[in-house]
């Protein structure tokens, strides 16, 4: 696919960026890109159990720091999911909790993660950090940080790096951050979702990223094990006025010979249901602890949910570990979020 020319904004080390139709302060972004600059090895990261914006930006930070002329090395504690194993030079994504043997970056970059644990590497902690995360949940923990809640996902933020620091976005850039896009936006349905998430979506196929491939590779490139683990969900469905809730026992992984990424998108069928406004997913894991995905509609923010247990994510998606049992897990969250429904009554609603 032909390359198109960049959209160009100046930047200097103070002031604003204008990009995707909006003003954005660019302190982070100048500092960032400061102490890019004076180094030339990285390594980058993202959190355990890597989504869609995590892998995208990854891939696409990789591309821009070569473009730049440094080297970059890409691990992750857990395995891409399959959805996403087709984007460009996914393959160069390392799989391990350990830095390598004799790795020693001059930086590591930390991709929406609110913490240095949150990535589950060990042997990063005592390295230069860089922070890159668009939660509300994030934290200033490194040397550098760059937190912008404003933007609809750390994709936003990689590109207006790119900008900022003159490198052109290739196909396959645009096609990983339109990926990470698509996917952190919930399809374009989240809150956060404005007219410059659209500006931003718009310049990416511009760029050459193809909408109707990257949502087929995202939506209907599902394996059978995950629609199998679905149909076992469902039939735990439950709804309680605003609330609906459904779940899946260790056991049942184990028969439907299911992996931890046929969990994800569980969760949206139950905030589907007309008249619910906040769902949760609860898996139990191989160690007896639950993991717990949240959603929810309007304004209700169900990150201040998952915070509660430890969690974080975006106000309208978000998740949380639990101690078991499976059912204490769950009355536990139910409980929780009852009473955030209790502040939040929306009138018209049951």
């Amino acid at each position: 696919m032909t390359d198109h020319a960049t959209p160009r904004t100046s930047a200097g080390t103070s002031g604003t960026i204008h990009t995707q139709g909006r003003k954005v302060p660019i302190e982070g972004l100048a500092a960032v890109l400061d102490a890019i600059r004076q180094r030339e090895h990285f390594l980058l990261t993202s959190h355990c159990r890597p989504d869609g914006d995590a892998v995208g930006s990854l891939l696409a930070l990789w591309m821009i720091l070569k473009e730049m002329g440094k080297h970059a090395d890409m691990q992750l504690c857990d395995r891409v999911p399959l959805i996403y194993r087709t984007l460009p030079c996914a393959e160069q994504i390392r799989h391990a909790s350990t830095l390598a043997e004799g790795l020693k970056p001059d930086a590591v970059i930390l991709l929406e993660c609110d913490s240095v644990e949150r990535s589950r590497l060990q042997g990063v902690r005592d390295e230069f950090l860089i922070n890159i995360d668009h939660h509300t949940s994030g934290n200033l923990f490194a040397p550098v940080n760059w937190i912008d809640t404003e933007a609809s996902a750390v994709a936003e933020m990689v590109y207006r790096l790119a900008i900022a620091a003159n490198v052109r976005v290739t196909s396959p850039m645009a096609t990983c951050l339109y990926t990470a896009l698509l996917s952190d936006t919930g399809s374009f349905c989240y809150e956060g979702t404005c007219a410059g998430t659209f500006t931003l979506a718009r310049e990416l196929v511009e760029l050459g990223a193809s909408p109707s491939r990257i949502a087929e590779d995202l939506y209907f490139s599902n394996p059978l094990s995950k629609m199998r683990l679905l149909g076992s969900a469902l039939t735990t469905l439950q709804r309680e006025g605003r609330i609906a809730w459904l779940w899946v026992a260790q056991d049942d992984m184990a028969r439907l010979a299911a992996s931890e990424e046929d969990c994800l998108g569980i969760v949206n069928y139950a905030i589907g249901i007309s008249g619910v406004e906040v769902a949760a997913f609860l898996r139990e894991m191989p160690d007896g602890r639950v993991r717990v995905s949240l959603r929810s509609k309007s304004k209700i923010r169900v990150t201040q949910v998952a915070e509660q247990f430890g969690g974080g994510g975006h106000e309208n998606a978000s998740g949380c570990t639990l101690d078991g049992p499976l059912n204490s897990a769950m009355e536990r969250v139910l409980g929780e979020l009852r009473r955030h429904l209790d502040q939040h009554v929306i009138p018209g609603v049951a």
